[in-house]
């Protein structure tokens, strides 16, 4: 039995003329905050106002950065500047590593090694011990 594998699954439809129901969202609620802006707020006002609004509009309605909408875009700038940032460097001893490599090797050296202490060799070697890391 065959099935009808759906295609073009991530373009959407246009629902009102040659617009997806996005699109026509964004142009029909930046067109009304263009009208209520000359409407509303005093002449000088709004000329500033309405382009910054046209132009936002048409950027959320059609422009693309890298195959994203633009909505997205907007979104990550907007997170970006309401999340804190702090940003720590803390200097290590470059030598550490090494430090903790030879002395797990010394440990070891004077007597036979078995499994588990091959074992417990690779966990000290895996592991950063936080004790040296506060340095």
């Amino acid at each position: 039995m065959q099935f009808k594998v759906p295609q073009f699954i991530d373009i959407e439809d246009k629902v009102v003329g040659p617009f997806t129901f996005k699109q026509f969202l964004y142009l029909a609620g930046g067109a009304g905050l263009t009208y209520l802006s000359i409407k509303l707020l005093p002449l000088i006002a709004a000329f500033v106002l309405a382009p910054l609004c046209i132009a936002l509009t048409l950027a959320l309605t059609f422009y693309k950065y890298n195959d994203k909408p633009f909505i997205n875009v907007l979104e990550s700038f907007i997170r970006y500047y309401l999340r804190s940032r702090l940003y720590l460097w803390h200097k290590q001893d470059p030598q550490a590593p090494r430090k903790a490599v030879s002395e797990a090797v010394a440990s070891t050296r004077h007597s036979t090694l078995t499994e588990s202490k091959l074992k417990t060799l690779s966990w000290s070697l895996d592991v950063i011990d936080p004790k040296s890391d506060s340095n």
